[in-house]
């Protein structure tokens, strides 16, 4: 698809206009489907898969990004620190896994696991198993690695066959948009869902947009998350320096290949870095050749996802900015290792 449709579709599905309301009655049969899956597990003529341990799903229904992984990151390390054994399952998108399960830990290939699951399993150094169908990527976790006490499942929140304990949801500020499903909008299930799940996070970006922080009791619990950068890595060269090094310097640039380029400029933006060039890129681009060679820049700072397929292509300009999710809620983890016992307790 050219820049200039994509851009199109995207204004359209934030704000509605001709293309998408041509395009509403094809969203009658997104919708038809979506309830005619529901229905099918809800009356018991499917059954998923229920596995020993509980399941926290972390998705969203707006399609894309929405900043998923750094939430999966840090509900493995709140988990972790407050006495559960993690383990995660990932689709591992634009890998061909096969019909078995792929699981590994530490410093995986994202040309075997995927970019997200790489970056996970090296972030936290949980285990983390992948496959498209989320149950059999599950049980292989859980045969590989039987210390594992709870799975935190890396999207799949419209993947039925996987039973879970707790869903939560990841959206940014765009929302649900013009509120319609694919494709006259950017939904994959209604907006009514958000009141079916446990938590719904909003990622703002940066924490000066945090004015006003949601409640958080009730249900879905509402939380407000943004990402904190850390010091910048260089990938070629391992040095590190702070990111306000960088502020200043005429010929930094920066580039992304995530769900939502623009958020990750804007973070660099907000830590005071005039940005002489940005370079979006497709979500998941693989980076099989340098897409920097014509660049005038002394210095390309990229997101971590970026990072961990770029070490083949030897630039020293490339330095990875790392981030860290906060929230507006310092309570979160403690309500959700509270709420997986007492969900376990009812369970037995």
């Amino acid at each position: 698809m050219s820049s200039k449709r994509a851009s199109l579709l995207a204004r359209q599905w934030q704000h509605g206009g001709w293309l998408s309301t041509t395009l509403r009655p094809l969203s009658a049969l997104t919708a038809w489907a979506v309830a005619r899956k529901r229905a099918s597990y809800a009356c018991g003529a499917k059954k998923p898969y229920r596995p020993p341990v509980p399941v926290v799903v972390i998705g969203n229904i707006y399609v894309g990004g929405t900043g998923k992984t750094p939430m999966v990151i840090a509900t493995v390390e709140g988990l972790r620190a407050r006495g559960y054994t993690p383990g995660v399952v990932s689709r591992g998108f634009g890998v061909k896994v096969g019909p078995r399960p792929r699981v590994g830990s530490g410093q995986l290939e994202a040309a075997q696991y995927g970019d997200e699951p790489a970056l996970i399993a090296r972030a936290t150094g949980a285990p983390v198993s992948i496959h498209p169908r989320r149950a059999l990527a599950a049980q292989a976790l859980l045969q590989a690695h039987p210390e594992v006490d709870v799975i935190v499942s890396d999207d799949g929140l419209q993947h039925l066959a996987l039973a879970r304990d707790i869903e939560i949801v990841v959206q940014d500020q765009r929302g649900v948009g013009n509120g319609r499903l694919l494709p006259a909008g950017p939904l994959r299930e209604p907006a009514s869902r958000l009141a079916d799940v446990d938590a719904v996070v909003t990622n703002i970006g940066t924490p000066a947009a945090d004015s006003d922080a949601p409640p958080v009791g009730g249900r879905p619990r509402q939380v407000r998350m943004w990402l904190k950068p850390g010091d910048a890595r260089q990938i070629e060269g391992h040095a590190s320096h702070p990111l306000g090094a960088f502020s200043g310097q005429p010929r930094v640039a920066a580039a992304a290949g995530i769900g939502n380029p623009e958020r990750f400029f804007d973070t660099l933006r907000s830590a005071g870095i005039t940005l002489a060039a940005t370079l979006p890129l497709p979500d998941h681009h693989d980076y099989a050749t340098s897409p920097f060679q014509g660049m005038e820049a002394d210095v390309i700072l990229v997101t971590s996802k970026d990072a961990i397929k770029c070490g083949a292509l030897q630039d020293a300009r490339l330095w990875e900015v790392p981030v860290q999710a906060d929230f507006s809620d310092a309570g979160l983890f403690d309500w959700l290792a509270q709420a997986l016992r007492t969900r376990k307790i009812a369970g037995n």
